[in-house]
Parts: C-alpha cells; sequence; structure tokens
C-alpha cells in the first residue's frame, strides 16, 4: 500500500512527473500557491503496456515538489505550486483540486503533464490505445475521459489488453 491507502503500481514509470512546468495556465487549469478544495475529488488511473504495469509517477502538476517520507512511501508536496490536477504519489490516484466544479477529462491531465494522449499514444508508450472507464470499454478517446469522483480509469498500449482492474477507496479518506 502506498500513503494514500491505494497500492503503488509495480513497474517502471510511465514519464516524469517533472515534464509538467509552471507558467501559463494549461486548458483553464491554473498553477497556485495552495491547493483549491471547493471541489475536491479523485480518480484513479492504471496504464499498462503490452500486458505490463506502468507505474504514473508521484509529483505530476506539482512544480518543486518535494518528497515528505512516510512509512509507505513519499508523499510529494509543493514548493511553488500546484495544478488543480495532481499527484501526490506514485498510486495513480489523480487529485482534483479546484476553486469551481467542474467536469476535468484525462485530456487535462496529460496536457498539464506535457504528455501525449491519444488512440495511439499515452506519454511515451506507443501502440494501439484501449481505455476502459468504470470497468468497461470506453469507445472515444482517451482525452474525453471524464475525472469523476472514485472513477476507475485504466488505459492498455498495445496487446495483450488486461482486464479491467479495480481498486477500492473504501477506508482510504480519499
Amino acid at each position: 500500500m502506498g500513503p494514500e491507502g491505494i497500492p503503488i503500481e509495480r513497474g517502471p514509470s510511465l514519464a516524469p512527473a517533472s515534464t509538467t512546468t509552471p507558467g501559463n495556465p494549461v486548458d483553464g487549469v491554473q498553477c497556485q500557491s495552495n491547493e483549491q478544495v471547493a471541489y475536491h475529488i479523485h480518480a484513479h488511473l492504471q496504464v499498462y503496456l503490452n500486458g505490463s504495469p506502468r507505474q504514473i509517477p508521484g509529483g505530476i502538476g506539482i512544480i518543486a515538489p518535494v518528497a515528505q517520507q512516510t512509512a509507505n512511501g513519499p508523499f510529494y508536496q509543493a514548493t511553488q505550486c500546484y495544478y488543480w490536477l495532481h499527484t501526490h504519489t506514485a498510486d495513480g490516484i489523480i487529485h482534483v483540486e479546484s476553486p469551481t466544479a467542474r467536469v476535468y477529462t484525462l485530456g487535462n491531465f496529460f496536457d498539464e503533464w506535457r504528455q501525449p494522449l491519444s488512440s495511439t499514444a499515452v506519454a511515451t508508450a506507443h501502440g494501439p490505445v484501449t481505455a476502459f472507464f468504470n470497468g468497461k470499454r470506453w469507445r472515444k478517446s482517451p482525452r474525453s475521459i471524464p475525472l469523476l469522483p472514485h472513477a476507475l480509469i485504466q488505459l492498455d498500449v498495445g496487446q495483450p489488453v488486461v482486464a479491467p482492474q479495480s481498486v477500492s477507496f473504501a477506508g482510504t479518506g480519499l
């Protein structure tokens, strides 16, 4: 289990968190010195490349992250600013912490991370992408997958496609 009570995915990192850079808003998402919690939800993202898991790194959307060591691994906080969509750990939990209620998409998260997301690419992984949303096949663009409360998002790049995996938010406080 990771620091948030969600298992840390085994496997190499999909891409470095450091590709998120401060600057102008990305898709209307700003980077602010404090987390914005008027609208605060969590979604889970898992990625597989040719059937092998890839880790979503902690610190995406956190500028100049500093790791606070916990008994269950590092938990990242910002020394400069937080984008409204970010990860604190490598458990695949995307934190949506926004000043207003709005449905953000997986495309917004990848744009902020400055990584490609399409039907043929998920960050550094390339090949045909099969997407699942809450255990069901997502037939639209993976960019349009909504980040909803406790959404389970899985992206499989290449073959074999892994059956949709489940993650429990029970007892996590997320």
